[in-house]
């Protein structure tokens, strides 16, 4: 019974991640549609983390108040909300919308996710928790596109039918969920508005997720305008498809791994990974984009997402939710901050100059996070991620 509950706490999780992605292919096409720029699209993009970072600042309480399952289901609402928006009226202003209602889901589905997740395995090791939530959450961010990239591969459309087979899942994905049951003790009186909180020696994690995260935002808010220079937007789906979820290919590596061992593993990944990207879309060659997305998806959501996560609800020992909340706000941050300033960069310079210029911070922050690893003191509780 606790397998079917994790299972059904896992497809919702990966129904509420597929929607921040689902229209990921059709960037460059809306943007047409309303005459606007990369910069113009990347603040739509970035309208997701606009609906999270405050619900992880100030609602991170919420769930000891209305409980975590309430939580789940009311981000699986919000998402059919935001797909009906951008399926009734496709555009940049009902992508913006849609993004910021999904980035409220996905921060209220995450910031409780990996302690109900603990606990539907009656209190379990905690790493098999984090791998469950990690698979799931890697997964839904990867197949949304990739679905909606098939359907234009077969016909060019604005609202593909990936978006009605988006929302015939997720109500399955609420069936389900509300048969889910929620043990934890409640109390009117628990606080609303809690910071999230950084464990001794976490930050260090998050710094890494906020690298990785920057670099999967790219690939899903810029890589399309470059692909469409050599009449490849269509496929970018399957980069931001294989950049999210053949991560979950080298989670099972990861978990034999020491948290820290795993992370500095992704962190020299990550630049490599990147330049084969980068040289790919500049080229207009997919292949190089599609090796370059598998070696990232790796580093952002195999190694630094599993190992980082892991040793973070290890150190927070019962504040798993806030630790939680703080692990995701740095990733959040390298999610939108990073994209922002490329897409801006891109109106101005161009594609090269943009991607060449992340490029070199992106070094820069890899080797910061390599020191800062290096320097801080491995804890005995979080050790292994397996």
């Amino acid at each position: 019974m606790r397998c079917f509950d994790a299972l059904r706490l896992a497809f919702a999780l990966c129904i509420i991640t597929s929607a921040s992605n689902l229209q990921a292919p059709l960037y460059s096409a809306l943007a047409g549609k309303d005459g606007v720029g990369v910069g113009v699209t990347t603040v739509a993009f970035a309208c997701y983390v606009f609906g999270i970072i405050p619900v992880l600042l100030s609602l991170n309480g919420l769930s000891e108040r209305v409980g975590r399952k309430s939580l789940i289901l009311t981000a699986l609402v919000l998402c059919l909300v935001a797909t009906t928006l951008t399926l009734v009226a496709p555009g940049i202003l009902a992508l913006g919308i849609a993004r910021f209602l999904v980035g409220v889901a996905t921060a209220l589905a995450s910031s409780v996710a990996p302690g109900y997740m603990h606990d539907l395995f009656s209190g379990g090791d905690h790493r098999r928790a984090a791998n469950w939530v990690t698979a799931a959450t890697s997964l839904g961010f990867g197949l949304g596109p990739a679905v909606t990239s098939l359907f234009l591969l077969r016909a060019s459309s604005l609202t593909p039918p990936s978006f009605p087979l988006y929302l015939l899942a997720a109500v399955v994905a609420f069936v389900l969920a509300a048969g889910l049951r929620d043990d934890a003790p409640r109390s009117c009186r628990a606080p609303l508005a809690r910071l999230p909180f950084f464990p001794a020696g976490s930050l260090i994690f998050g710094w890494a997720i906020l690298l990785a995260w920057g670099t999967v935002g790219l690939v899903i808010a810029i890589l399309p305008s470059a692909l469409q220079k050599h009449g490849l937007s269509e496929w970018s789906g399957f980069a931001v498809l294989a950049t999210c979820s053949c991560g979950v290919l080298f989670q099972p590596l990861a978990r034999l791994l020491p948290s820290r061992t795993s992370t500095r593993i992704g962190l020299l990944i990550l630049p490599v990974a990147y330049a084969l990207i980068a040289w790919g879309a500049l080229h207009g060659q997919f292949v190089g984009v599609l090796a370059g997305a598998v070696l990232a998806s790796s580093a952002c959501y195999g190694f630094i997402y599993l190992g980082g996560l892991s040793a973070v609800l290890a150190l927070a020992e019962e504040r798993r939710a806030a630790a939680s909340a703080g692990f995701f706000l740095m990733a959040y941050f390298g999610f939108i901050l990073p994209v922002m300033v490329t897409g801006v960069l891109v109106d101005w310079f161009g594609h090269t100059v943009a991607l060449s210029w992340y490029g070199g911070g992106l070094i820069f922050g890899v080797v910061l996070a390599l020191v800062g690893l290096r320097r801080s003191r491995p804890r005995s509780q979080y050790a292994q991620v397996r």
